[in-house]
């Protein structure tokens, strides 16, 4: 009974976040229905390209959401589930939402800009040069990380080649998977070249989907775990080179219907549970200041990242969503929104948790999602039960597709901003930029180098990455809180709501990033550091260093907006 009480009061919570916080926000702020975005102004049918609001819904959410909300709270459950909670619902509403919100708002304003132009509109060219570098730092963690969750989920241990009979989950789960992008650009086809509506498109999807899963049931596919960081690589990189109705926007859209399913799915277990007693959450309700992981301040607010608050989300909030948003007033529900879903995603991952959570703390699962497909299908049956096997298959699988969801479009913002990085201003392309520049901010060129350090990087284990990205992706939050509340300075806009949010997440992650530098320098000296940590070591302090110039640069606005206000 507790799982449904946890459920219900985070579900009643979120929604009344989103009827009242959500509401003042887009008045603070202007939204006007009636003004043309720059998907309808700028439309090239590559990048700038209107989406229905269901789709682009389902393409940010599915982005947005990835592997994050599941492996973070999952690994936060250890200091107990009232902080996880209380963290999901307030991080979320107060910090995430906010973030994402605001982010996509001032880039529709922007002409569909990414968060380093805004910042540059606001802060200088200096600071949005500095923004690019760090944000492409934290792409490319991006990218390791999901790589390295993908070619987890999908590889064979003993290796092969090919279509296999009576397959594995992770056979299966690769599959269904490829069929997916198969059907993703017949999606892509059926509505943007053959002009069929939304609902029937829809209908051939899902059926798409479920043939795909019986055939993956049945026949899987293998191979071994470099083999996939391969192919994943050259997928992802030509995934962010086509046009967005290809790929991104088709394949992200059939993928949240598999997300939505899991969520509805998680819900009708935790009701089930509450009800029959089969299987009971024991997580207690705190365990202490400090656990394994570290202490509550930062490690909780680091751990939990995509569940409250992330970085990236601003990233696909300016980089393509912005880009297909057909009107402002579906920027709340797509924006604030989004983040809310994930939100409560996040305490049903705490809650899929709980059923299993001494398997779990004695390391029985090998990932955290592993033990979200375990404590969901417990709620159903026995673990030698066929309705546990489908539904622990099915959840594994939707873990996975939202992590290359993740990929698709972390790679398309990597192609964006490395390219912006070469380019004098906004309005000159690559093929107008000369000498080293011209080859430098190709899109081809910058797509490619850093799929490539992603998957290097996606070699190691996903612990000597995961905590790095955390650090890395919430100090992004609180840097894309600084951009959107110093643009909105600028345009005379209340933005009085970003500053604590924004000073809370620079705090934690620079207080994370110190601590990951001092321990790294004590391995380095006691001589036991391996290249992995090197790598931590040096990643780490070039995104504080980066992190305090944008912080300073961002007070220094703000100090100005307040004399020219006074």
């Amino acid at each position: 009974m507790t799982a449904l009480l946890i459920i219900l009061a985070a579900i009643a919570l979120l929604v009344c976040g989103y009827i009242f916080y959500g509401s003042w926000l887009a008045k603070q702020w202007g939204i006007d229905p009636t003004r043309k975005t720059p998907a309808i102004e700028m439309e090239d049918g590559v990048d700038y390209v209107a989406a229905k609001p269901a789709v682009l819904l389902g393409h940010h959410f599915s982005s947005i959401a990835g592997a994050g909300p599941i492996n973070g709270p999952i690994q936060a459950s250890v200091f107990g589930w009232v902080p996880v909670f209380i963290w999901c619902v307030v991080g979320g509403i107060f910090f995430g939402g906010l973030q994402d919100f605001g982010s996509l708002f001032a880039s529709v304003r922007n002409e569909g800009k990414s968060v380093g132009e805004i910042i540059e509109t606001s802060m200088g060219a200096k600071a949005k040069k500095l923004f690019i570098i760090f944000a492409l730092l934290v792409l490319i963690l991006v990218i390791a990380s999901f790589v390295n969750v993908v070619a987890g989920t999908f590889f064979t241990p003993e290796g092969g080649f090919g279509i296999v009979k009576n397959p594995t989950g992770n056979q299966t789960t690769a599959m269904i998977s490829l069929l997916f992008i198969v059907l993703a650009i017949i999606y892509g086809i059926l509505t943007t070249r053959c002009g069929m509506k939304t609902l029937p498109a829809t209908i051939i999807g899902i059926i798409g989907i479920i043939i795909s899963v019986i055939i993956g049931l049945n026949f899987g596919f293998a191979m071994g775990r470099l083999a996939w960081i391969i192919f994943v690589g050259v997928y992802i990189t030509v995934a962010s080179l086509v046009p967005v109705w290809i790929l991104l926007q088709p394949r992200d859209y059939l993928s949240s219907f598999l997300l939505y399913a899991m969520i509805a799915l998680a819900v009708i277990g935790i009701i089930m549970s509450a009800f029959t007693g089969n299987v009971s959450f024991t997580i207690p309700a705190f365990t202490g200041w400090k656990t394994a992981i570290g202490p509550m301040f930062p490690a909780l607010f680091i751990t939990v990242a995509c569940g409250a608050c992330s970085g990236f989300h601003s990233l696909i909030s300016t980089g393509t969503s912005s880009k297909q948003l057909d009107n402002e007033k579906n920027a709340k529900p797509i924006g604030y929104g989004s983040m809310l879903i994930e939100s409560a995603l996040g305490i049903i991952s705490l809650i899929a948790v709980g059923m299993v959570f001494e398997k779990y703390t004695a390391g029985e699962f090998g990932s955290p999602a592993v033990a979200f497909a375990a404590g969901i299908g417990s709620m159903f049956g026995a673990e030698t039960s066929a309705v546990y096997g489908t539904i622990y298959a099915l959840l594994t699988l939707a873990v996975s597709v939202f992590a290359l969801t993740s990929l698709d479009t972390g790679t398309r913002l990597s192609r964006f901003m490395f390219s912006e990085l070469f380019l004098k201003d906004e309005e000159e392309s690559y093929k107008e930029a000369a000498g080293v520049r011209k080859v430098l901010a190709h899109p081809l060129f910058g797509t490619t180098l850093m799929v490539l350090i992603g998957c290097i990087l996606g070699g190691l284990k996903l612990a000597q990455i995961w905590g790095l990205f955390g650090a890395a992706n919430q100090l992004l939050a609180g840097i894309a809180l600084m951009a959107v509340a110093a643009w909105l300075g600028n345009v005379g806009k209340n933005n009085k709501m970003f500053f604590i949010p924004m000073i809370f997440m620079l705090a934690a992650t620079l207080t994370s990033l110190v601590i990951t530098i001092i321990g790294k320098i004590k391995m380095v000296a006691g001589g036991a550091a391996a290249w992995g940590d090197w790598f931590q070591l040096l990643f780490a302090t070039a995104m504080t260093v980066l992190a305090v110039i944008l912080v300073i640069e961002g007070c220094q606005t703000f100090m100005s907006q307040k004399k020219k206000a006074e």
